[in-house]
Protein backbone atom coordinates (compact mmCIF):
# COMPACT_ATOMS: atom_id res chain seq x y z
CA UNK A 1 0.00 0.00 0.00
CA UNK A 2 2.78 2.75 0.89
CA UNK A 3 4.02 1.90 -2.58
CA UNK A 4 1.13 2.75 -4.10
CA UNK A 5 0.47 5.72 -2.51
CA UNK A 6 4.00 6.94 -2.96
CA UNK A 7 4.98 6.90 1.19
CA UNK A 8 8.63 5.58 1.70
CA UNK A 9 8.14 3.92 4.42
CA UNK A 10 5.08 2.13 6.36
CA UNK A 11 5.40 4.28 9.13
CA UNK A 12 4.07 7.41 6.97
CA UNK A 13 1.26 4.98 5.86
CA UNK A 14 0.08 4.45 8.94
CA UNK A 15 0.44 7.76 10.08
CA UNK A 16 -1.37 9.32 8.20
CA UNK A 17 -4.44 6.86 7.73
CA UNK A 18 -4.90 5.47 11.10
CA UNK A 19 -7.44 7.97 11.99
CA UNK A 20 -9.66 6.95 9.52
CA UNK A 21 -9.45 3.51 10.35
CA UNK A 22 -10.53 4.47 14.25
CA UNK A 23 -13.08 6.54 13.03
CA UNK A 24 -14.66 3.26 11.02
CA UNK A 25 -14.20 1.22 14.32
CA UNK A 26 -15.95 3.83 16.29
CA UNK A 27 -18.89 4.11 13.74
CA UNK A 28 -19.45 0.08 14.14
CA UNK A 29 -19.19 0.61 17.77
CA UNK A 30 -22.13 2.77 17.60
CA UNK A 31 -24.25 1.21 15.42
CA UNK A 32 -23.78 -2.07 17.56
CA UNK A 33 -24.59 0.15 21.01
CA UNK A 34 -27.51 0.84 18.99
CA UNK A 35 -29.00 -1.95 18.48
CA UNK A 36 -28.47 -3.90 21.64
CA UNK A 37 -30.18 -0.88 23.44
CA UNK A 38 -32.84 -1.25 21.58
CA UNK A 39 -35.64 -3.12 23.87
CA UNK A 40 -38.49 -4.44 22.05
CA UNK A 41 -39.81 -7.37 24.05
CA UNK A 42 -41.84 -6.71 27.17
CA UNK A 43 -40.57 -6.07 30.30
CA UNK A 44 -41.45 -9.36 31.34
CA UNK A 45 -39.22 -11.33 29.02
CA UNK A 46 -36.56 -14.25 30.11
CA UNK A 47 -33.00 -12.23 29.84
CA UNK A 48 -31.96 -15.61 29.41
CA UNK A 49 -32.03 -18.94 27.60
CA UNK A 50 -30.32 -22.51 28.80
CA UNK A 51 -28.19 -24.00 25.82
CA UNK A 52 -27.07 -27.02 25.51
Amino acid sequence: MKEFLGHAHIGVTAGVYAHVRLRFQRQGIDALVGILSQTDAPDDSPTAAVVR
